[in-house]
């Protein structure tokens, strides 16, 4: 029992920190830059999507396989909706048929 509340407790202390570097990273970021960044880290996105259908599958508890569904849902909703950005960006970057001419 008490590995597993020092498992608890340090996974725990590795999602707040997580977080609140997250926070800062993001935080600092210009604006300017912003959307290139999201572009970027749609692979980190995507790596974070297999990980957590790893858990949701692997039929642990049901706990890890709510953790993990949530997850899921999460990371899709972060991929496709880093995917539209990125293409709404590169759209504006695009000439139009009436530059040509």
């Amino acid at each position: 029992m008490e590995g597993t509340s020092l498992n608890l407790i340090a996974g725990l202390y590795v999602f707040v920190l997580a977080g609140f570097l997250g926070y800062q990273v993001i935080a600092r970021v210009p604006p300017l830059l912003h959307t290139p960044l999201m572009a970027a880290t749609n692979a980190i996105s995507g790596i974070s999507l297999v990980g957590s259908l790893v858990i949701a599958g692997a039929n642990y508890n049901r706990v890890c396989t709510i953790l993990g569904f949530t997850a899921v849902m999460a990371s899709t909703i972060n991929v496709v909706g880093g995917f539209y950005i990125t293409d709404r960006m590169l759209k504006m970057f695009k000439k139009g048929k009436d530059s040509k001419k």
